[in-house]
């Protein structure tokens, strides 16, 4: 089932980048033709995140690599550092974009676009929100980070296409600087979604993980007959794979073997509920017990 994961991941990056070449190509040839700033940022955007999408891809086969003598974990950070490089790409595009917007604005450098421009960017945001599902829906199956993180990506294009449109078509209508104030927004959404990219991939980096997730772990634990009380539980996301280390306290009176079947009982019941979970649990004996028989 992992090599399956592994293979529909791929998918993913492959289905953006082949996406991504056909639009930019189009946004951009359209947007010159057309004399459209917000299309032709729309096609950069486009443009860098055939790139982005190709980290991401490079990063997934990375990951595949099994553990070796100095990856003991394996590679599957590389997935996080794939999303990384794919947030930094896309923020200096975000920043050329709002610069060149900005000027446009300022020295009044604005023409009014052709009408199909609009329909053009309306075209390609449908066809950027079909992408965005299709991944969003392979990311969610996978729980790979850096898919999650092309798919939203993904929705961001087709929102940006969408705003591109609304620009086009205001500009039509007596309002020329439209357009060059739609490609800043354009450049401010780029921007926002690189940061969040930004954050979440740090975050994982950095061995951060969602609280309400070891909440949730917790409980499958303390569900489990036997054990008395969870002391301590931490954890860390090594691409779509959970790591735990958890602290026990069970009956003093259990022998070795029942104490160790408890713990294989955890890992039983994480495993059924969270597919690709590792724990190391450590067992102590029910101080409270003790005390209540002194």
């Amino acid at each position: 089932m992992e090599s399956n994961f592994k293979n529909l991941n791929e998918k993913a990056a492959w289905l953006s980048i082949g996406t991504y070449i056909f639009l930019s190509a189009g946004k951009l040839t359209v947007g010159y033709l057309t004399h459209s700033k917000a299309l032709t940022a729309d096609g950069l955007n486009n443009t860098t995140d055939i790139f982005a999408s190709i980290a991401v891809l490079i990063g997934l086969k990375f990951s595949k690599k099994p553990a070796d003598h100095d990856h003991p974990y394996g590679h599957r950070r590389a997935e996080s550092i794939a999303a990384l490089i794919a947030s930094f790409i896309m923020m200096s595009v975000a920043i050329e974009v709002c610069i060149g917007a900005g000027k446009a604005i300022f020295y009044q450098q604005t023409e009014k676009p052709d009408w199909i421009a609009t329909w053009i960017s309306i075209i390609c945001a449908f066809i950027m929100f079909i992408v965005y599902r299709t991944n969003l829906q392979i990311a969610r199956k996978t729980n790979s980070q850096a898919v999650k993180a092309a798919a939203k990506d993904n929705l961001a294009d087709a929102l940006v296409s969408v705003g591109a449109a609304i620009g086009i078509a205001g500009s039509q209508f007596q309002l020329p600087w439209l357009d060059p104030a739609t490609a800043f927004l354009v450049g401010g959404i780029i921007a926002k979604t690189a940061w969040d990219i930004f954050c979440e991939a740090t975050h994982l980096l950095t061995d951060g993980i969602e609280h309400n997730l070891l909440t949730k772990l917790s409980k499958v634990i303390a569900e489990v007959h036997g054990v008395r009380k969870i002391k301590r539980i931490k954890g860390r996301l090594h691409g779509a794979e959970i790591w735990l280390d958890v602290d026990i306290t069970v009956d003093p009176q259990l022998n070795v073997i029942d104490s160790h079947q408890i713990t294989e009982e955890i890992e039983k019941e994480l495993q059924s509920r969270y597919e690709m979970v590792h724990v190391q649990i450590h067992v102590e004996p029910d101080e409270h017990i003790n005390e209540s028989k002194d």
